[in-house]
């Protein structure tokens, strides 16, 4: 988080990196026009890369300088479609449990009225970085 560089798809979408403990980080997006479908609420995808990146952070927060990770599966449940007027949306991912190679991770997304939009679990590979 000292850092002043994000990874250029959190810059695209308009979302950052607020909260890191060990096992937990949180992101807060602010999704505009740009990312809304015709009926105007916040496209899936973005959402879902928002608890896709929630999930594959708070593994990280766990691993050391010789581990790296991808995600081996994501799958999202959408509860309530964020809109331009939800306000910032936030993310929060949680490590459920790690191994040596894999591990699993929760995420929550909630609107700026603290309502829950969308959940997801992650299955993350772990592995040696070389």
């Amino acid at each position: 988080m000292s850092g002043n560089a994000s990874p250029r798809i959190n810059r695209t979408l308009g979302f950052a990196l607020i909260t890191v403990e060990d096992g937990m980080v949180v992101f807060e997006g602010h999704p505009d026009q740009r990312v809304h479908t015709r009926i105007g609420t916040v496209h899936g995808g973005y959402a879902a890369t928002m608890l896709d990146s929630a999930c594959g952070y708070a593994v990280h927060s766990q691993l050391d300088a010789s581990q790296g990770y991808t995600t081996l599966e994501l799958k999202i449940a959408h509860h309530r479609p964020p809109t331009y007027e939800s306000g910032p949306v936030q993310a929060e991912g949680r490590v459920i449990s790690i191994g040596r190679t894999t591990a699993f991770a929760a995420g929550r997304l909630f609107d700026r009225h603290g309502r829950l939009c969308a959940t997801a679990t992650s299955t993350i590979l772990i592995f040696p970085l070389e």
